[in-house]
């Protein structure tokens, strides 16, 4: 049975987000496992508390997610 647990700041997915990515994720596991595991199939996500997740010794929010996803990967 194969399980997922995906760990996020909290805040930053909306409700709808966080199902697209179940729907997605599932999927991709299906896609190389086959597809008679979907119903025992498994995706957790979980948020952590703004500002208690960080990245190279510096705390990270949702705020901060945002800005980066509004970046322009061309530059």
């Amino acid at each position: 049975m194969p399980l997922v647990q995906i760990k996020g700041v909290g805040g930053y997915l909306t409700l709808q987000q966080k199902q697209d990515m179940i729907r997605k994720v599932t999927d991709a596991v299906l896609s190389v496992e086959g597809e008679g595991l979907r119903q025992v199939t498994w995706v957790t996500i979980e948020d952590v508390e703004p500002g208690a997740w960080g990245v190279g010794g510096q705390p990270v929010t949702a705020d901060d997610l945002r800005a980066l996803a509004r970046q322009d990967p061309a530059r």
